[in-house]
């Protein structure tokens, strides 16, 4: 692998409890998310260095959901995918948030909101 070579890492059901959403009380008390991420990254060589560890890209997305707090899904699917389109070497990123929690209130199957970003390099 001496050419650079672009993949997709995915990475479904990422769970992980947040404070987000415009209802009373939703900022208060954690409620389950569950996101998907899609990142495009370019690899040179078969090594873990030269690509992103999907470890890494769990732990930046539960971190990005626990400590943030916004009232729209919208926004936390843009940090999501901003704190991911920030790691070494991601070319293109998309996330989509899930929220369980406002799919069963509403009787519907799912509630979510989706962001692409590309890298500015």
């Amino acid at each position: 692998m001496n050419e650079p070579t672009s993949t997709l890492i995915s990475v479904d059901g990422i769970r992980a409890a947040g404070r987000h959403g415009a209802n009373p009380g939703e900022q208060q008390i954690a409620q389950e998310f569950v996101v998907n991420v899609e990142v495009w990254v370019e690899v040179d060589q078969d090594s873990l260095a030269a690509t992103l560890d999907y470890r890494t890209v769990v732990d930046t997305v539960r971190q990005t959901v626990e400590t943030t707090s916004f009232v729209l899904l919208e926004a936390l699917a843009e940090a999501v995918a901003t704190d991911l389109i920030e790691l070494e070497p991601t070319l293109r990123v998309t996330a989509v948030v899930h929220k369980p929690g406002a799919a069963a209130s509403l009787g519907v199957t799912d509630v979510y909101a989706e962001v692409t970003l590309d890298s500015e390099a």
